[in-house]
């Protein structure tokens, strides 16, 4: 051990390192073997993402006494293009219902096919008499998506087949299932190879050696393994609700914290190599200096994402402990694995450009310090200027649209097979067809309620399903409006209004629309509460750390700015390039979330270190020492970090390709202007009263230099 280091060198010890690698490849086994049940656990319908107290929630358990939940229909709608349906088409529909029937489900496990059609309605005539429906209940069980997936598949092979010019589309619920089941089917493997692609090739580019990037994603891949098999045994075990999008992104978190925290020490460990001369001793001390920024970086962002856990959105909540875990994890293999592998292999892994003891640090007259010294000519000009071309770019989110995204604009790359049966639907029938709203009131108030649900505009053939149950009625009615658009909200709203009025009947609304709607208000109600929660956590984490209120107060501020300009540029990009529709509602809150944490990461890699050197050189100078120790290695970690969450845009999803998007262009922005000119020209400016109350913001006279001599000086230490 290496005296006043204890704690840090545990990890890089003559011993101690072998330990610690043993301990990682012991987990790892079972963790691979967890991590690989992750899929099976995911709840991807629309109503598990619901608050327990939401109507259309309560209406989904009492629903389960009439009609069986795990149920999803299949709308097949057949059509001509500008002709009527002939006599043939009828018998074509009639010979594929019967054959839909026997369609049999394989679902996961040694149970076997089975049967999962559970009744059919139709084929029906449209009254314009130029497209058929036939209505296919599909029962999935317990097995969700993974059945609904494959079986939608043998709909389309049977209805598409032999139509002699009628052209067949399976959509409603179990259509749009289908799709986006298979949107994620396999695609996890996919985004973690290309993933692993894009650090590998930035890494290789930033330590331009062959050899060295293997450490980092070797502790990358070990955190990942690790970080799925927790959030598997609690989504299995504590009731932890977990998404496709969640694990997607999950992966993408750890691959960029993770190797994020990697740049930073190993960045420390080479400054250190130069200084020591044995390399477990330049690691200790690399931990002793890196190891705090770290750990706060980490522990910022993982709380930030637990912030989320306030949210009544079930799929906004355990965004929040499935994120704070990977993170998490990512933090414990950086400071304990990758330090160990570290040392193990020695400054061989360097190479080509190996840190020689006594040789002279590159960074002190690189490309960040020249940087810091035309930033010393005008700091005040700087950061007004870069302030106000950021608030310019924040001008866009007045064009930001985040009322609702119908599902037909859910996907990005092409047109599903669910979307243009949708479209031939809405033109020839009910557009709600398959999609009822449901209706739960008390038996003595059936006749009102009928009465009341009659006068609802654009809702059509309400009537009672089977028998009351428990002192409980059931009713289903048609929307005559896409269920998931504005129209479709407002008939729901119309329903509970007119429902609500009826004496005695404490009548519930429900159904897929009233999923939706309740869905995007729970969506603004989380943003709303949420985000200054989160401000306050990152406020209350710079403050301990740095010791200061001016500093995090002004750090904060920058954040804020750098997320309002981001979303702002993602607007116009999303809407003149991308040719979106519009945004999720809980989009901005993913947004925020994930780029104040991370922005926040950067602000402690980077004042942390100029606190430090402050101590000894006073903050103007310190600020330009930080910057040039840091400028490069924040880059590198931003452009991991941006190129990992870009990788979500492979996935053909809106949502997920916008939330890449804007957390990757927003990361680039905060790394390359605002973590290294604003902040450090605010640093310059502001000079000591950063550190304000604490002592630091007293520095000597003599530390409170501002002169030709700090922008020509090495920056070193």
């Amino acid at each position: 051990m290496f005296g006043g280091y204890r704690f840090s060198s545990i990890p890089c010890g003559r011993i101690s390192k072998w330990i610690v690698l043993v301990v990682w490849l012991v987990l790892f086994v079972p963790s691979m073997m967890l991590a690989s049940k992750l899929t099976d656990a995911q709840s991807n319908e629309a109503s598990a993402w619901l608050p327990k107290n939401a109507e259309s929630t309560q209406v989904v358990d009492l629903s389960k006494k009439f009609v069986p939940s795990d149920t999803f229909p299949a709308v097949v709608v057949y059509h001509r293009d500008g002709g009527a349906i002939t006599a043939a088409d009828r018998a074509k529909a009639t010979a594929d219902a019967a054959r839909l029937a026997q369609v049999m489900g394989d679902p996961p496990g040694d149970g076997g096919p089975r049967k999962i059609v559970q009744s059919i309605q139709g084929p029906a005539p449209s009254k314009d008499g130029q497209a058929l429906q036939t209505l296919v209940n599909v029962k999935v069980g317990n097995d969700g998506w993974e059945l609904l997936g494959p079986a939608v598949k043998d709909f389309r092979a049977i209805v598409q087949s032999g139509g002699n010019g009628l052209e067949a589309h399976v959509t409603g619920p179990a259509g749009y299932g289908g799709d986006f089941s298979n949107v994620f089917s396999g695609f996890d493997a996919t985004l973690l190879y290309i993933t692993a692609a894009i650090v590998i090739v930035i890494l290789l580019i930033t330590y331009r050696s062959p050899i060295l990037w293997l450490v980092p994603l070797i502790c990358v891949a070990f955190s990942l393994q690790a970080a799925e098999a927790v959030v598997y045994l609690l989504a299995e075990h504590a009731g932890l609700t977990v998404n496709g999008q969640a694990a997607f992104i999950l992966t993408v978190m750890v691959f960029g914290v993770g190797t994020d925290y990697a740049l930073l020490l190993i960045a420390r460990y080479r400054e250190e190599l130069r200084r020591h001369e044995d390399r477990h001793e330049a690691m200790a001390f690399a931990l002793h200096r890196a190891g705090p920024a770290i750990v706060a970086s980490g522990s910022t962002v993982a709380l930030s994402m637990l912030c989320l856990l306030l949210a009544m959105l079930n799929s906004t909540k355990s965004m929040g402990p499935v994120m704070a875990i990977g993170v998490g994890v990512a933090l414990l293999a950086m400071v304990t694995l990758l330090p160990a592998l570290l040392v193990i292999f020695g400054r061989w892994m360097f190479w080509p450009v190996r840190p020689r003891f006594g040789s002279q640090e590159p960074a002190e007259r690189g490309f960040w310090a020249r940087v810091g010294a035309f930033i010393t000519r005008r700091p005040r000009m700087t950061w007004v200027v870069t302030a106000v071309v950021l608030g310019v770019m924040a001008i866009g989110l007045t064009s930001l649209k985040t009322d609702y995204l119908a599902q037909k604009d859910s996907f990005s790359a092409g047109k599903p097979d669910s979307v243009a049966g949708e479209e031939v639907l809405v033109a020839h029938f009910p557009a709600g067809t398959g999609a009822p709203i449901q209706v739960i009131a008390d038996a003595p108030a059936t006749s009102g309620v009928q009465a009341a649900l009659a006068g609802v505009p654009k809702l059509s053939d309400v009537k009672p399903v089977g028998k009351p149950v428990d002192g409980l009625v059931y009713f289903e009615g048609t929307l005559n409006a896409p269920p998931d658009t504005e129209e479709g909200f407002s008939i729901v709203k119309q329903a509970r209004d007119a429902v609500d009025r009826v004496p005695g009947a404490d009548a519930k609304v429900g159904g897929s629309s009233a999923i939706t709607l309740d869905i995007n208000d729970a969506s603004r109600r989380d943003q709303n509460l949420v985000i200054p929660i989160v401000l306050v956590v990152v406020f209350v984490i710079l403050a301990l750390l740095l010791r200061a209120l001016v500093a995090p107060l002004i750090l904060v501020a920058t954040v804020v700015l750098s997320f309002a300009a981001a979303l702002g540029v993602s607007a116009l990009v999303f809407t003149h390039v991308f040719d979106f529709a519009g945004a999720d509602p809980s989009f901005p809150l993913w947004a925020f979330v994930f780029l104040v944490a991370l922005g926040t990461d950067y602000n402690i890699f980077l004042m942390t270190r100029v606190h430090e050197e402050a101590k000894q050189h006073g903050t103007r100078r310190g600020a330009l020492i930080g910057l040039a120790a840091t400028g490069g290695v924040i880059t590198s970690a931003g452009a991991v970090l941006a190129g990992t969450f870009a990788a979500l845009g492979s996935l053909p999803l809106v949502f997920v390709a916008e939330l890449g998007f804007a957390v990757a262009f927003g990361v680039l922005l905060d790394t390359l202007v605002v973590r290294s000119v604003l902040v450090t020209a605010l640093n310059l400016d502001v000079g000591a009263r950063m550190w304000w109350p604490s002592s630091l913001a007293r520095e000597p006279a003599a530390l409170q230099t501002d002169t030709a001599e700090d922008e020509t000086a090495p920056v070193s230490r």
